[in-house]
C-alpha cells in the first residue's frame, strides 16, 4: 500500500464509512494479500480499515501541507527561480512534473551559436548547466509521489548523450520514450530536426499498470504547438499523459514553465497546478 499527498479533497468509501483525506492521495494499489494485512492491522487496533487510514492521513496532514509557502501560488503565472520554488513544496506532494530544461547541448554540438533572427528568442534565454539541471532533478524527485512520473524533455543531442548523470542519486528510472512531430523542420547539417523527446521517467517503486490509464497513447504524437514561447510545447500531449497518470483535483509541478502549456493543459482537465518560469509570469507581491 502506497501513500502520498494532493492538494484537493478526495474521499473513499469502505461499506458505511467515508474517509474524507483532505490534502492527502491514498493509492489502495495492494495486492489480496496486503489488503487482508491492512485488515488484521485495523481489527486489532480496534477500528476499520477507513478509520486506519483516516488516523494516518490526520497526522500527515497537520504537519505536511502541499505548498506552505505563500510566495508560491497555485494555478497561476508567476515568475520565479524554479529551484526556489521547488524548494518551498513538501515532499511527495505532486502526482507528476513535467521539466523542460534550458540547455544549449544542441547548438553548440552544432557550433551553430544560435545566431540570426530564427533563434534569438532561445539564444536570449538562461541557459541551465548539467550541474543545474542535476539540482531540478534532485528536486523534482523528491516532490513526487513514489510511483509518480516526471517528464522530461529532450532533444536528439541529449537523448543520444543519455540522461544518466542527471538522474544519479535519485529515484527516478526512465521507463518509456514519446517522440514529439512538431510539424516544422529545424536546424542541422545532415537530418533535419522535426521531433523533440519526452522521456518518462517513474520513481520508484515502478509499477505500470496501477499508474498509467492510458493505453492508447502513440509513441510518436503529431501535434503543432502554438508559438507562444521559444521553447512551446503540444499541450495535447501533456494534457493526455497528465489524465494517464493523475487524478482530477491532483497536483503537477512544473519548475521552468516557460509558456505554461502544462498550466493550460491542468486547467483542461481539472488539476491544480504549481509551476513557475524565471523569465515569464507575474511577480508576487505576499510573502
Amino acid at each position: 500500500m502506497e501513500f502520498g499527498r494532493y492538494s484537493k479533497a478526495h474521499r473513499i468509501r469502505d461499506g458505511a464509512n467515508v474517509v474524507d483525506a483532505k490534502s492527502v492521495r491514498v493509492t489502495l494499489s495492494m495486492t489480496a494479500t496486503e489488503r487482508e494485512a491492512l485488515r488484521e492491522i485495523a481489527k486489532g487496533r480496534g477500528t476499520t480499515v477507513s478509520g486506519l487510514i483516516q488516523s494516518w492521513i490526520d497526522e500527515r496532514c497537520d504537519v505536511v501541507p502541499a505548498v506552505a509557502d505563500p510566495r508560491v501560488g497555485m494555478n497561476v503565472r508567476q515568475r520565479m527561480d524554479g529551484l526556489v520554488m521547488l524548494g518551498c513544496l513538501a515532499d511527495e506532494c505532486a502526482a507528476c512534473a513535467f521539466f523542460d530544461p534550458q540547455y544549449r547541448g544542441l547548438p553548440d554540438w552544432l557550433d551553430y551559436g544560435n545566431e540570426g533572427a530564427r533563434q534569438i528568442g532561445r539564444a536570449s534565454l538562461a541557459q541551465m548547466g548539467d550541474e543545474m539541471i542535476t539540482a531540478f532533478v534532485r528536486e523534482l524527485d523528491r516532490v513526487v509521489v513514489r510511483s509518480g512520473y516526471v517528464f522530461l524533455w529532450v532533444d536528439k543531442f541529449h537523448l543520444v548523450e543519455g540522461d544518466a548523470p542527471w538522474l544519479e542519486g535519485t529515484d527516478l528510472r526512465a521507463v518509456d520514450l514519446i517522440t514529439w512531430d512538431k510539424g516544422r523542420i529545424g536546424m542541422e547539417w545532415r537530418s533535419r530536426h522535426v521531433s523533440e523527446y519526452l522521456v518518462v521517467l517513474q520513481k520508484r517503486p515502478l509499477h505500470a499498470a496501477r499508474t498509467w490509464r492510458d493505453h492508447a497513447i502513440p509513441d510518436v504524437w503529431e501535434e503543432r504547438a502554438e508559438k507562444a514561447h521559444p521553447h512551446s510545447k503540444p499541450v495535447g500531449l501533456q494534457e493526455r499523459l497528465i489524465r494517464a497518470v493523475t487524478q482530477p483535483g491532483e497536483l503537477v509541478v512544473d519548475p521552468a514553465a516557460g509558456g505554461y502549456s502544462v498550466l493550460e493543459a491542468c486547467v483542461r482537465c481539472d488539476r491544480n497546478f504549481v509551476g513557475c518560469d524565471v523569465e515569464f509570469g507575474e511577480e508576487r507581491d505576499d510573502g
